[in-house]
Formats: C-alpha cells, structure tokens, sequence
C-alpha cells in the first residue's frame, strides 16, 4: 500500500492535476493533487464503478456533496471536507480538501497491531459520528480503515459518506468490510456500520480483517456471508465486544449504547490509559509519530502524510510490517536467501570518505523529484549505468540509471524517508533521516529496528550487528532475510550518526538470489561511496 508516482496528462474534470498515489484499497486508490483554479491541494480519491453503472451514477456527485454536508453539520470536524465530485472516465471521483492525517491501515501495515486501549479511542472516536448520523437515518455503507485518518492531535476524521447507494452493487470498496446483509445484497441499515465498526477493531486488535479479500468482489462477499469469523486471539478486553458486532444477523448486534459503554470501560479500567502528547492514536510500540508537511511550489507540491519511524526505527526500503497475520505480506524492502548464506559483505570501507565538517544541507530544488547532475570524471567517476542524484532534502547519492524517487514519507519535519527504485527493478534503496536517533547505532538496531522486523513474515537475522564507521562517523551494520509475496528478498542496513541527535540509515534491498551477484554487489558499493548526507529541509 506503499505511495507510487503518479500522473495524468489530463487533469480530472479538467481541474485536479495527480501527483502522487497516497492509499490503495479494492476498487479505491487515492492521489494527492493539485488544484488548479485555487492552487491548494487536495486529496482525489477514484471509485471503480461496475461496468452497468450508468443512471443511477449521474445523479451520485450531487448525492455525495448533499449527504457529506448533512453528516459534517451534525459532527463538526469529524467528516472529510468533500469540494467535487464527478463522474470521468467510468469512475467516480470524490476530491476532499487535504486531510491532515494518515489512513488507519496504512498505520497497521507500518506499525503492526493497536494495543485495546489506542484501538478503542480510534472506536469512539468512529462511533461518535455514526452516532451522530444514523440519528438522522444516515447509513455510510463503505467504512473500512482507509476511510479513517488518524490525526496527530484531534479526533478521527472519516470519508467516503454518500458513495453507498450510488450504483446497485452491494459494495463498491473494500468488500472485507461488508456487513453479511450488505454481501446478500438487501437493505442495509445502522447494523451494517456497526458490523463495519467490529470489523475494524478486529483489524486492529488481530492485524488482519476478519475476512480477507478473495481477489474478486464477489467472491470476497461470498466469504463475509458464509464463512465463519476466524476466532479473535489478541482482542483482550475487547474480544467479547468484537465478537458481538460481528454476529451474522443484524438484529443480534449490540446497540451504539451498549458499544459505547464496553468501549468507555475497556479505557477506564487501563492503567495509565491516558493519550500521549501527540500520540494519542499511535499504535503500539515505540518511536512512532505522524504530521503532514507541504514542500514545493503551489503546482508541484509534495505532500506526504505518513506514518514514518525515525531515521532507525524500523522501516526500511518499503515498509517493516509487523505481524499482520496470514495475509500480510513482508515488505519489499527486506531480504535474504537464509542463514547460510555466506554471499560477500561489503566491507565498512567501502563507503569511508572525507567527513565533512558538518552534514551539507542544500537549499531544496523547485522539484520535489530532485536533480540529476552529469557523473563526475577522473579517480572518482561512477561505473557506467549510474547517474549523480541530489535530493532537495540535501543529501546526494549515485543511482542506477533509470531509478526515481518512488515513495517519500515524512512525519515532522525533524524525519522522512525516500524510497529509490524503478519499475522493472527489484532492487531498492530507502534513504531514511532523523533528528531523534539514540546515541548508540547498534543498539538502535537491535533494540528498535530488530523487534519490529522480527514480526515479518519469515524474518532471519544474517550474523551479527557490526558496528563499524562510515565518513568518519559512528555506524553499524545490520543484514536480514525476509519474504515478499513468497519470494525471498534481502537486506543490508547501514545507520550511521550525525551528532546531536541526527542520524541516517541507508538500506539497499535485492532479491536473494541476485544479491552475491557482480552488478548486485557493485551497486551496493557505489550507494556507499557516493551518499552524502544533508539535513531535513
């Protein structure tokens, strides 16, 4: 679910121009944007519509702005601001105002499962503005935690109210959310968001819906009406809350009183329940916290909202998913080809050069992709294939010829992350900074990165943390193994350390059985040789 670049020479509804991909669900992917007529940004969101969706889908923008506003005047701040939809190509677009917060999966994916506590404030929060709407007969129909953005302050805000109804599909999103009368195709009522409100505490609690999407829409429902829930294992306080909403008849569901009460209680009877500054949503472990940041020009704007852990805290080239149960799968960014594996280390020299007297920071470019500059010549030239890159954060690296920033996140100013890759490589690089890193760099991997990694499907450490220097400056080594949709990818870490502080991890990814091999290994050595570290701008 990782952000991917986009773009489309045709801006939607000859206004919104794509950036960049910010959340996929089924049937559902979203885009930052840019509006054109005022120049602010926006959040576009594309619902795939079923190929004989045509009356009833002419009349849906104007049913979604009328239903959006209803449900934002009876819950104040609580409702994604719609501005637009339309109907282009085949697909609705619904466009909000930028929300300032990140989707609950996306936070899962990252950060693994919620502790009782954090999931049920995320439950209240949800249940105050179903509360409020289905007082006033307003069903939303499509909740799934890509319609919840978690805020660093404030309560929840929730999207997607007026696209249910739009066609005579049961669901048109995320399916694995559906209520059983929903996938049966009858009328749905208060219920189904209550079902919708069990299956998103189940997520969070056991890292994986109750029912997982089978590929196809209908077969996804097939298995919402018919299967039985898997039992919960790690629901705790809630589990018999859980289990209540997810009762196969409506009519056996516990009310929005008695909902809120087990919630209420499961939070007064915690010890030290009491949010965090800022953090009043984080999920469970450590070094977690999320703000939205706006970089650029008006019109090439960047904007990333995303759960990111400090410059060592666990994500490297895609994202350190924590145990999401059977149907997560392990990121991208971690690999190996096992313990046995004997392929060569590249030695801590092979990045060692001259340290500067501070880390460089270069103003940012007007491009948020950054600048490619010619390869150097002489002694220090690049191999052929590999081009000179500077980011507008100020760090510069060499890269592969064809590579492009595929997936930028940042959580304060103080910290991002930048994801390196092409399409038709498997290879990859994250380039992560922060502000808050501890002052031993073994000990952040091993006491802060290593657990979360530990959670990932099929993870194996490859030797020891080795601590080493790099331009100068303290540094440690760390190499894993992992799987990625059944393949199995491997990993070599290298954090190093700034002073006061700040702090970088470089992490090169590739395929297990590529990484002994000679461009492999070459590349690897060239990232090290190349990288010169910046600061945040």
């Amino acid at each position: 679910m990782g952000w991917a670049h986009a773009s489309t020479d045709r801006p939607v509804a000859g206004r919104y121009r794509l950036v960049e991909i910010t959340h996929r669900e089924t049937n559902r992917v979203s885009w930052y944007a840019d509006d054109l007529r005022t120049g602010r940004p926006c959040l576009a969101t594309r619902t795939e519509l079923p190929a004989d969706a045509v009356e009833g889908v002419r009349r849906a923008p104007s049913g979604i702005l009328r239903t959006t506003e209803n449900v934002a005047r009876l819950c104040p701040d609580r409702i994604a601001d719609v501005v637009d939809a339309v109907v282009e190509g085949g697909c609705l677009w619904t466009v909000t105002a930028w929300i300032d917060g990140t989707p609950l999966d996306e936070i899962l994916l990252q950060r693994g499962t919620f502790a009782p506590v954090r999931a049920a404030r995320v439950a209240l929060d949800l249940l105050d503005v179903l509360d409020a709407a289905h007082a006033e007969a307003v069903t939303h129909g499509e909740l799934s935690p890509g319609q919840l953005h978690l805020r660093e302050s404030g309560p929840v805000i929730v999207s997607g109210y007026g696209v249910a109804g739009t066609t005579s599909a049961p669901r048109l999103t995320a399916p694995s959310y559906a209520a059983p009368e929903q996938a049966r195709n009858e009328q749905v009522g208060p219920a189904a968001d209550l079902w919708a409100l069990g299956a998103i505490l189940y997520t969070m609690l056991e890292g994986r819906p109750p029912f997982r999407d089978r590929g196809r829409v209908v077969a996804t429902l097939r298995g919402v009406e018919r299967l039985p829930l898997r039992p919960p294992l790690r629901c705790g306080p809630l589990t018999q809350l859980v289990t209540g909403l997810l009762r196969k008849e409506p009519r056996e569901r516990p009310g929005r009183q008695v909902v809120r009460d087990m919630l209420t209680r499961v939070l007064s009877e915690a010890p030290g329940a009491g949010p965090e500054p800022g953090e009043a949503y984080a999920p469970a472990g450590p070094g977690w916290k999320r703000k939205s940041v706006l970089v650029g020009t008006p019109l090439a704007v960047l904007a990333v909202t995303a759960a990111v852990v400090a410059a060592t805290t666990g994500l490297p080239g895609g994202e350190d998913r924590a145990d999401a149960g059977p149907t997560a799968s392990a990121s991208a960014s971690a690999g190996g080809t096992g313990a046995a594996d004997t392929a060569p280390r590249v030695p801590p020299s092979a990045g060692a050069a001259p340290p500067p007297s501070k880390a460089p920071s270069s103003p940012p470019s007007s491009s948020p992709s950054g600048s490619a500059s010619p390869s150097p010549s002489g002694p220090g030239a690049l191999p052929a294939g590999f081009r000179a890159y500077r980011a507008p954060e100020g760090f510069s690296v060499a890269l592969p010829e064809g590579w492009e920033r595929q997936r930028t996140s940042r959580a304060t100013e103080l910290s991002y992350r930048v994801t390196f890759g092409a399409d038709d490589d498997p290879r990859t690089l994250a380039v992560t900074y922060s502000e808050r890193v501890g002052p031993d760099p073994v000990a952040v991997w091993r006491d802060t990165v290593e657990p979360g990694l530990s959670r990932a499907d099929a993870y194996q450490r490859i030797g020891v943390i080795e601590a080493t220097t790099y331009q100068g400056r303290e540094a440690a080594d760390m190499e894993w193994i992992t799987t990625d949709d059944g393949a199995r990818v491997r990993t070599f870490g290298r954090g190093f350390l700034l002073g006061d502080g700040r702090g970088f991890s470089l992490r090169w990814t590739t395929p297990a059985a590529d990484w002994a091999s000679a461009d492999s290994q070459e590349a690897l050595r060239t990232v090290l040789r190349t990288f010169r570290p910046g600061t945040a701008s």
